[in-house]
């Protein structure tokens, strides 16, 4: 199923260059570690989830890179512009081998399930 974006032609011209580099290097820092990197988590400060995914990769001896991107007070529009390209809502957000796995709940229905592993494989 693909996920509802504006179509270009319903946006005008004058901002299209606007929306096209909204805080493109975020973006543009996490596609190269998502390539990078077979297991990429994305997170922010004071949040469980993004440490919950990072314990249960520890626990399991699975490498990854992680990247954090402020708090809840700081840095929420570059993490905007970030939900805005991936689509997903919240944080973190887990890459395996560039793919968007989701965040941390699905990460261990994942692992619970092999289907990680086979991903990793």
């Amino acid at each position: 199923m693909a996920r509802p974006i504006l179509d270009e032609s319903r946006i005008h011209p004058a901002i299209r260059e606007k929306i096209a580099s909204w805080h493109a290097d975020i973006i543009q820092e996490v596609q190269a570690a998502a390539a990078a990197n077979a297991v990429l988590v994305v997170g922010m400060r004071q949040n469980p989830n993004p440490r919950y995914a990072r314990k249960l990769l520890d626990m399991h001896g699975i490498k990854y890179k992680y990247l954090e991107y402020g708090s809840y007070f700081s840095q929420w529009r570059r993490r905007g512009a970030l939900k805005a390209w991936t689509g997903w809502p919240t944080f973190p957000m887990v890459f395996v081998k560039g793919t968007l796995v989701g965040g941390a709940s699905d990460l261990a229905r994942l692992h619970a399930s092999g289907e990680l592993a086979k991903m990793l494989a």
